[in-house]
């Protein structure tokens, strides 16, 4: 993948911080009100359970609090906007790692508990520059955080589509965080001005290249709701599959981004 030539857009860290926290706890109080046999569930990540996935968000949790222990590495090797598109050699040994963490804690709330007091107690007093050595490459703390939201959110709909009724709700500033970063992910996968995707309150994104619109009604456009998109975008959804049930519309010869899709592995 070439580097991104796309500026990322700036986020305000503090609410980051504060979207990250709410969103955890979100998730611990509902995976705290799960039966045995609701934990036991499949999920759509193939061979994970919902035990699986609810110890897999601790884990993406803490990999902040445990960068941030680590030693500071000397440069930077990521931006926010290459990082998704870095997740992908990393697929295996999740997976791994997570049935292990699993399974070395059957006290889930307890898990979740002592995730969220490291992380509480790490971001009192890291500042946003401090880069961390994440396996996918050296970025900033500020950066990192909002790949979290990313993980946050992409797992609540999972845990959400897995457990009927579970309804993990959704902090509005980690959704808008998520859908924006996946967004540009895809101005900077597809660069270009011939369509429109808009995914409202949150993100109009330019890309695909072809004649650009200067005035009025661009011919490409395509639309969806950020949860849609997020599932577009991560790989739980097909284009085919989205258009047909209608929660995309596209318009225009240079409206299918199938092809384009999922941009994370």
């Amino acid at each position: 993948m070439p580097p991104a030539k796309k500026r990322a857009r700036t986020y305000d860290p503090g609410r980051i911080r504060t979207a990250i926290l709410t969103q955890f706890g979100n998730v611990r109080d509902a995976v705290r009100t799960l039966a045995p046999e609701q934990l036991a569930l499949p999920t759509r990540l193939p061979g994970w359970t919902v035990r699986d996935l609810a110890a897999h968000v601790t884990m993406a949790v803490e990999t902040v609090s445990r960068n941030i222990d680590r030693d500071e590495p000397p440069r930077p090797e990521l931006t926010l906007l290459d990082w998704p598109f870095a997740t992908a050699a990393r697929a295996g040994d999740i997976a791994d790692g997570t049935r292990d963490l699993a399974g070395a804690h059957p006290d889930l709330d307890a898990l979740f508990a002592r995730t969220e007091e490291r992380l509480t107690e790490r971001l009192a007093s890291a500042p946003g520059t401090r880069l961390l050595a994440a396996r996918t490459g050296a970025m900033t703390l500020d950066d990192y955080l909002v790949t979290r939201t990313v993980e946050l959110v992409v797992h609540s709909d999972d845990l959400n589509a897995a457990v009927p009724a579970l309804d993990i709700p959704y902090d509005r500033q980690a959704l808008a965080a998520a859908t924006r970063l996946l967004a540009d992910a895809l101005a900077v996968k597809a660069p270009g001005g011939s369509t429109e995707v808009r995914i409202p309150p949150y993100a109009v994104v330019q890309c695909v290249e072809g004649p650009r619109h200067t005035r009025g009604t661009p011919p490409n456009v395509v639309e969806t709701d950020p949860l849609t998109w997020i599932r577009l975008a991560t790989g739980r959804v097909s284009w085919q599959d989205a258009v047909e049930e209608a929660k995309v519309s596209a318009s225009g010869e240079r409206a299918d981004l199938g092809g384009l899709l999922p941009l994370l592995g």
